[in-house]
């Protein structure tokens, strides 16, 4: 199983609705995730609006392919790209960059 992490930023002036967005994840989202493979998935956020993403999946490519043929993706991505800074025209799903691991205490 291949650990993911990735970054992005939040909006300053975004991150309560962000974190209200993400309380309440819809549940077809929540279940196309599941299927395509993307799992232990989570989301950290700190106050400035640095946020930490982290999943395990045995195919990274192929996980991000599944979501890309979900319909439900496409609209949670739609509503989701306006709370990030820095996606030059992305969505946050296209412009999720995964960090080199360079360390793991199994």
């Amino acid at each position: 199983m291949r650990r993911v992490c990735f970054l992005f930023k939040v909006r300053q002036d975004r991150i309560d609705e962000y974190r209200a967005r993400h309380a309440a994840v819809w549940p077809e989202m929540r279940e196309a995730l599941s299927a395509t493979g993307w799992h232990n998935y989570s989301l950290f956020l700190r106050d400035d609006g640095l946020l930490v993403g982290y999943l395990e999946t045995d195919d990274f490519e192929a996980a991000k392919a599944g979501m890309e043929a979900t319909e439900v993706n496409a609209r949670w991505q739609a509503e989701m790209a306006p709370f990030f800074e820095s996606l030059d025209g992305s969505r946050p799903d296209e412009a999720m960059t995964p960090l080199t691991e360079v360390f793991h205490l199994d």
